[in-house]
């Protein structure tokens, strides 16, 4: 089979991608084993969070102009351009959501502490200050049982940034059944049982018999609801205004935005191999020729250009030993600490140098392989070295805006 481009890994790397250049007229392929890390995803996306001091950053696009060299950013062209460019694929996509990249919001996380965010889907809780809230006094309810929703975090988060928390919960008859096997109160499989409007009527009716007789400024809830027709009824019957936030993984809102941005790429002519795997590929003169998968080992799927969006350590595109660190489907160079103990810092709190280990790339993002680089092989995303996505708070960033650069240096070709 050939294709225009193949991309290895269906996270939002590989997805942005493989929507731009399909906007381009590409015919392209994405082989993925499956779920992502956006199932981890708070409901929001990061540019630039935190400085190397650690402190705050308020204008991500001032701050990631001081970036270091090694820093992925480094190789994006226009980071304010690639930035709407991302902002504008996601809200075509289907997923409507507020913020700039001029300058950061506060998003609540499901442990109540305020981290700045770029983008954050709508109808989620954000403040536009780091240290208070807009609410006096807001009702923190949730669905009884729910593991995912740690009331007594997110209560103690918001109470510090001076409002008063009521705490409350409610259940319906279809949530009582699924408390019969505690594992079934996970955040995605209650998104599953309020999916109809009769069952969201009856949880409006639920939330008001809770709050009914008190004044609250906000109703906060976990963030289970993702079909936007559904919010909107539930925002219509809910006597007080209603916030959602993120839940703790798997995230109903993470695996929301990953399925939007499949569907649309299915939708658009897109071949989508999932739960494969990308097992090696055919190399000649500094050119991939040909990659097989694990489930297609007798067809070499071909192309004239491939993008490596294999993610992480936590991905799996990335691997170690005791003897090295290592990508997993090439075998390509990369720039990472060989020697084990100068891998971690004893303080589990440090930045940990792992956490920028990673394929090793020319200034367009191009790999390389035992220091001959392949001109027509990219890698995008976490699985790039240079930054420490968890530290900086700009994982999702980076993930969309070295996908839409690589795209660009495609299409230049």
């Amino acid at each position: 089979m050939k294709f225009n481009t193949i991309i290895i890994g269906g996270g939002l790397s590989g997805l942005t991608a493989g929507l731009a250049l399909q906007k381009a007229g590409q015919r392209v392929a994405i082989v993925s084993k499956g779920q992502s890390t956006l199932h981890f995803n708070p409901a929001s996306f990061d540019l630039l969070g935190y400085d190397a001091t650690g402190a705050a950053v308020e204008h991500p696009l001032q701050a990631i102009a001081a970036l270091p060299a090694t820093h992925p950013y480094s190789k994006c062209t226009n980071v304010e351009a690639l930035a709407q460019e991302a902002q504008a694929l996601l809200e075509e996509s289907g997923i409507s959501l507020i913020g700039t990249a001029a300058a950061n919001h506060y998003r609540i996380t499901p442990m109540g502490v305020l981290k700045p965010a770029w983008l954050t889907l709508a109808d989620y809780a954000t403040t536009e200050q780091g240290t208070a809230l807009p609410w006096k006094k807001v009702a923190l309810i949730n669905a009884i049982g729910c593991l995912d929703f740690p009331t007594k975090f997110i209560a103690a988060g918001l109470r510090k940034a001076g409002t008063e928390v009521d705490v409350k919960a409610f259940t319906l008859p279809e949530l009582e059944k699924q408390r019969q096997s505690p594992s079934e109160m996970r955040a995605t499989n209650i998104a599953k049982v309020l999916s109809t409007a009769n069952v969201v009527a009856r949880m409006a009716q639920a939330i008001n018999a809770q709050i009914a007789g008190t004044t609250y400024d906000a109703v906060l809830l976990p963030g289970v609801l993702q079909n936007p027709d559904l919010v909107a009824q539930l925002k219509s019957q809910v006597s007080a205004p209603v916030h959602f936030i993120a839940t703790l993984p798997p995230s109903a809102a993470g695996v929301h935005v990953q399925t939007l941005l499949r569907q649309r790429f299915i939708a658009a002519g897109g071949v989508h191999l999932t739960g494969d795997k990308v097992v090696g590929g055919t190399i000649e003169s500094g050119i991939l020729k040909s990659v097989t998968t694990e489930n297609l080992i007798d067809t070499r799927l071909e192309a004239n250009h491939f993008i490596l969006a294999t993610g992480s350590f936590m991905s799996g595109g990335m691997d170690s030993n005791y003897e090295s660190v290592f990508e997993t489907v090439f075998g390509l160079d990369v720039d990472a600490l060989q020697v084990p103990s100068e891998r971690v810092k004893f303080n589990v709190f440090e930045a940990q140098p792992y956490m920028e280990f990673g394929v090793s790339t020319n200034e367009k993002l191009q790999v390389k392989k035992d220091g001959q680089e392949i001109s027509n092989c990219y890698a995008v995303g976490s699985v790039l070295s240079g930054a420490n996505r968890v530290k900086q708070s700009c994982g999702t960033g980076i993930s969309m805006l070295t996908a839409l650069q690589v795209v660009k240096h495609i299409l230049n070709k």
